[in-house]
C-alpha cells in the first residue's frame, strides 16, 4: 500500500472479524514498533502481548471501551513513558497493521491501577496504552478512494486552522 494512502485511509477499527491473525502478521506489527526511531536509540518501551483470556477480560474492564479488547485478535499493552518516541512506535504498529489489512484501535485506560494489577506490572513499569488489532468486521477497501479523497472526508481540522507560516 502507498504510505500516503495508508495514512489518509486508516480509521480506528472497533469491531473485529472472528478470524485469527497469522503469526507472521503479528510479528510484523510488533517488529514495526521495535523499529521506531527513539532518542539516543534507547527504545524505552516493551510490548506485552496479552494472550490469556482471563487477563484479557480483566484488562477489558480497565479500558474505556471494553468491547475493543474483548473482540480483538491481538492485544498489546505498551509499557513506556508517554513520549514522542512511544507515539512513533505505536503509530508504526498501527500503520503496518493497516498495510496488512488489519484494523486497530488505541484504547485509553479508564482504571490505571486495575490495569497495572491485571498485567502484574512492577512499580517502575509505566503503562502507556493498550492497542487492539484484528481483521475488520466490515472488509475495508482503502483503494476505493484516492488519498486526497480520504483526506477530504476525514473529520479533522483543516490545514488552514492548523498551519501558520511565519
Amino acid at each position: 500500500m502507498d504510505t500516503w494512502l495508508a495514512v489518509a485511509s486508516r480509521r480506528e477499527v472497533r469491531q473485529y472479524a472472528d478470524r485469527d491473525l497469522p503469526e507472521d502478521v503479528v510479528r510484523r506489527i510488533l517488529d514495526a514498533g521495535r523499529l521506531a526511531g527513539s532518542a539516543k536509540n534507547r527504545q524505552a518501551w516493551r510490548f506485552l502481548v496479552v494472550e490469556s483470556a482471563e487477563i484479557r477480560e480483566q484488562l477489558a474492564a480497565a479500558v474505556y471501551e471494553p468491547t475493543n479488547v474483548r473482540g480483538a485478535r491481538l492485544v498489546v499493552a505498551v509499557l513506556a513513558k508517554a513520549s514522542l518516541d512511544t507515539g512513533r512506535a505505536m503509530q508504526n504498529m498501527l500503520l503496518v497493521a493497516w498495510n496488512e489489512g488489519v484494523g486497530s484501535c488505541p484504547n485509553g485506560i479508564a482504571d490505571l491501577e486495575r490495569a497495572r494489577e491485571t498485567l502484574a506490572l512492577g512499580e517502575d513499569d509505566e503503562l502507556a496504552i493498550v492497542l487492539t488489532f484484528g481483521y475488520p468486521a466490515r472488509e475495508p477497501d482503502p483503494s476505493r478512494r484516492s488519498p486526497e479523497e480520504w483526506s477530504g472526508r476525514a473529520n479533522r481540522k483543516s490545514l488552514d486552522e492548523l498551519v501558520q507560516r511565519i
